[in-house]
């Protein structure tokens, strides 16, 4: 593709697994995180498996729309020919951020939005853009009232679920207003990693029942993996598979809607 692909959230298990696979492809990967010391330790790691590999960690802190657009003010002109959305969080509990936004939407959907728009005057027609969703979006509804929960409306995986949905009737939106863009969605399944930790008092007995179920980062990783090199747009990537984006997504006159509200926080 040339250029540099950013990955989100790529000192995670799946963050570190996707970078891994990308730089051993040969492209220059952006590793954009929160904590850089993690980040390192993480590229240093595939460094010296890969030592030709061209790997560099830039601080983003999905939470602060000040901290998205400082990244974006330092990638001022450099090409940009895809971005994977990696980064997710299940918050443990009600809280709001500086921006005044809870928090598990402000990782999970407006850091991202605010990160791709931003982006795209840095980036080809036809980059490609990969948003990671979940199949807990088929269990939940949103509307324009779900932006913006309030304390008694949070629920650890509702709040979640809802901040994916909108993520994903945010990239169709964005595709739809961007026909040349390759938009696709990845759904890595339950994957094993720490951010399925609910913080609860089941979590021991759920990490020897449930986690050996559970998928590793690696196999995790494929659905976006083959996502971010594909040459379709507007498909839905799952495991081995790739298809449609599911018809009970399908709703362009909501999408339109929670795009209207999201543009007005973001760019007030």
């Amino acid at each position: 593709m040339g250029g540099k692909v950013i990955v989100t959230g790529a000192s995670g298990a799946m963050g570190e697994a996707i970078t891994r696979s990308l730089a051993g492809q040969g492209f220059h990967v952006v590793m954009a995180c929160r904590n850089l010391e993690k980040a390192e330790v993480v590229r240093s790691g595939i460094m010296s498996a890969i030592p030709k590999a061209e790997i560099e960690i830039r601080r983003l802190d999905l939470s602060s729309l000040a901290s998205v657009r400082e990244f974006v003010e330092g990638l001022e002109g450099e090409l940009v020919t895809a971005l994977l959305n990696n980064a997710g969080v299940i918050s443990r509990g009600y809280s709001l951020t500086s921006d005044g936004i809870e928090n598990t939407f402000a990782v999970n959907y407006f850091g991202p939005a605010f990160l791709t728009l931003s982006l795209l005057p840095l980036m080809p027609p036809d980059a490609r853009i990969v948003n990671v969703v979940s199949l807990t979006c088929k269990f939940v509804k949103v509307s324009e009232k779900s932006l913006f929960p309030k304390k008694d409306d949070f629920s650890q995986l509702g709040t979640y679920a809802r901040s994916k949905l909108s993520l994903l009737r945010f990239s169709q939106e964005l595709a739809r207003r961007n026909p040349s863009l390759k938009v696709n969605l990845s759904d890595p399944g339950i994957v094993g990693t720490d951010m399925i930790r609910m913080g609860k008092w089941f979590d021991p007995l759920a990490d020897a029942l449930f986690r050996p179920l559970c998928k590793s980062p690696e196999k995790g990783a494929k659905p976006a993996l083959a996502a971010i090199t594909s040459d379709l747009s507007g498909k839905y990537y799952i495991g081995n598979k790739v298809t449609d984006i599911p018809r009970r997504f399908y709703n362009p006159e909501l999408d339109s809607r929670l795009w209207d509200v999201t543009m007005r926080v973001l760019f007030p």
